[in-house]
């Protein structure tokens, strides 16, 4: 550690720990400390992964006091690892999505009057009556498809409900929850004076007062009007109960949304200052959601992707262009006015390249890696399976051994041919092609999901690779890969051969404290921005350091490969169009 110049807290307040990371100006790690909730607190609280469940009803929650406890015990223990907490000029930090806090009417007077001394206790025996409701609704909840119904009805169509909230009515999200909240508890939700994300709860603790929601976060909830950047007044209304008096005070218990995503919106509260060494001109940055901190923790640039490969996979990339879908996911940037986040969430992810791998004939030379004879069969059957352009017809296929959100299909494998020249003769496959072939066309047929969704985000690339006498075509900047499968060189070279990179493919790795960072670096930026002028990517791009953080794993874009999986892109589009007619989730 250099020197004696400011320090930078960032927080990431997940479904299973909270973390605490501490970085310098220059982005070096000064210190972390963690909470595992399980670890520390299961046999407290009774949760299992961070949560507790009522699966008669489909319900995922999570102890508002565990965090609490988790709060003061991380700090304790950065505390305990001689960390310079006086030197903490700025807080921010990120936290699970789309769950939500219920603060009762006593919750402000409570939080102001936060202090350390003798007799004073913990924030768990100071907030104790501090909330409407003791639980907190989990991103793995899934209590409420009736209301979701409700919520795409009230444009009339999935569709519209996009084009309004950035994605169309899910369980998770918060909008549908405070719905359902409110008829089921009727009592808790009048007493309730003001409903907070978790992530504008966690910063609430740091200033003593319920802080504003982050313009980022607040996309996750199907309630905030992404284009004319305010609240839905036709949902807020549906949620309240269908009155004007009720989206009236609903839109009070939400409260404003800050949309500047930097700045200050406090000094820390005089507890911290006292019982864990904070200085009290220590500020707080706006919070933000565990996505979006992925793509600061980066720093993600326009038209770049990162493809999360792990039991799920995610796509996100960064994009000036609103083009919102009920497949998949628009969020404003958390610190970049004009940019949006587009994000594809898959359930069949590592599960189901591992249920291909496992259906593979043993080798005894794989020497105890299970993937060896997976790598081999991927990428020694050639794109699509097609040797002869002429001849051969391409095969595509959909791996679904968990029911599937992108498209919304039942568990089950399809396997189709067609043209591979233009797509055409689309057929569904009677009998199922030699197992050695699904290696490759799953890790395909995941990429090619990916790339159809995001086809209309991306353009063509403004500068092409020296020597390249040809203009190339439209495709992603750079491919980021993190999560387990980034390990492995057959799918990062099957993803770079669909989804292309012209700058390459590339591993990432910032250990695992992604979220954090992210959270870390946005409270750099939100304090040491020249002013608001000054973006989030011009301030944390120059201080980032490539080195050690990726490696190129691919070169991405290979001409004529590339091309050639854009001729059958319609045709998996009708593939996915037809099973879904004969095998979409009820």
């Amino acid at each position: 550690m250099s020197g004696e110049g400011p320090l930078y807290l960032g927080f990431d307040l997940s479904t299973q720990q909270l973390k605490a990371i501490v970085i310098q100006s220059d982005l070096s790690v000064v210190s972390s400390a963690k909470v595992d909730f399980d670890g520390d607190f299961s046999a407290k609280y009774g949760i299992k992964k961070g949560v507790q469940v009522n699966e008669a009803e489909g319900e995922v929650f999570a102890p508002v006091a565990m965090w609490l406890e988790a709060l003061d015990l991380v700090l304790q223990r950065l505390k305990e690892a001689n960390t310079p907490m006086n030197r903490i000029r700025g807080i921010s930090g990120s936290c699970q999505q789309h769950g939500s806090v219920y603060w009762s009417r006593e919750a402000e007077k409570l939080l102001a009057a936060l202090e350390d001394g003798e007799g004073k206790g913990t924030l768990v025996d100071q907030l104790k009556e501090a909330f409407s409701h003791p639980y907190a609704p989990n991103w793995q909840d899934h209590s409420t498809q009736a209301e979701c119904d409700k919520f795409d009805e009230a444009f009339e169509t999935a569709e519209r409900l996009a084009q309004v909230t950035g994605s169309s009515a899910h369980h998770r999200f918060t909008g549908t929850q405070i719905m359902r909240l409110r008829r089921k508890l009727p009592d808790m939700y009048a007493s309730t004076s003001r409903i907070s994300l978790v992530s504008s709860f966690l910063a609430s603790l740091f200033i003593g007062s319920v802080a504003p929601m982050d313009i980022s976060d607040v996309c996750g909830m199907n309630l905030w009007d992404i284009p004319s950047n305010t609240w839905s007044e036709t949902l807020l209304t549906l949620a309240a109960g269908g009155s004007a008096e009720g989206a009236a005070d609903l839109k009070a218990k939400l409260g404003e949304v800050r949309l500047d995503g930097g700045g200050s919106m406090g000094q820390i509260s005089p507890y911290f200052v006292s019982k864990y060494g904070f200085s009290p001109q220590c500020e707080i940055a706006p919070f933000t959601g565990d996505n979006p901190a992925t793509i600061l923790a980066l720093p993600l640039r326009p038209l770049d992707a990162i493809v999360s490969l792990g039991t799920s996979t995610t796509f996100l990339m960064i994009t000036p262009v609103y083009k919102p879908d009920p497949s998949y996911h628009f969020f404003n940037h958390p610190t970049t006015p004009g940019q949006y986040m587009f994000m594809l969430c898959y359930k069949n992810g590592g599960l189901a390249r591992e249920k291909v791998r496992d259906a593979l004939p043993s080798s005894s030379s794989s020497g105890g890696d299970p993937w060896e004879t997976f790598n081999s069969h991927a990428l020694s059957t050639p794109p699509l399976d097609v040797s002869n352009p002429e001849t051969d017809k391409a095969k595509l296929g959909l791996y679904f051994y968990l029911p599937e959100i992108v498209p919304n299909i039942s568990a089950g494998t399809w396997r189709y041919e067609c043209s591979a020249a233009d797509g055409s003769n689309l057929t569904e496959v009677s009998q199922a092609w030699p197992v050695e072939k699904d290696a490759r066309i799953i890790v395909e047929s995941q990429a090619l999901s990916m790339r159809l969704r995001s086809q209309n985000l991306v353009s063509t690339p403004p500068s092409t690779p020296s020597g390249t006498a040809y203009a190339l075509p439209a495709q992603p900047r750079r491919i980021y890969l993190v999560g387990g499968g980034s390990l492995n060189p057959a799918i990062a070279k099957i993803m770079g051969d669909v989804l292309g990179g012209v700058d390459g493919v590339y591993k990432l790795d910032v250990g695992g404290n992604a979220c954090a960072l992210g959270g870390a670096y946005k409270a750099v930026w939100a304090f040491e921005r020249r002013d608001e002028t000054e973006t989030f990517d011009e301030l944390i791009g120059k201080r980032w350091k490539e080195e050690g953080a990726i490696r190129k794993v691919d070169d991405g874009y290979t001409k004529g490969v590339f091309e050639g999986y854009g001729k059958v892109l319609g045709a998996f589009g009708e593939m996915e169009e037809r099973v879904l007619k004969v095998a979409r989730n009820k």
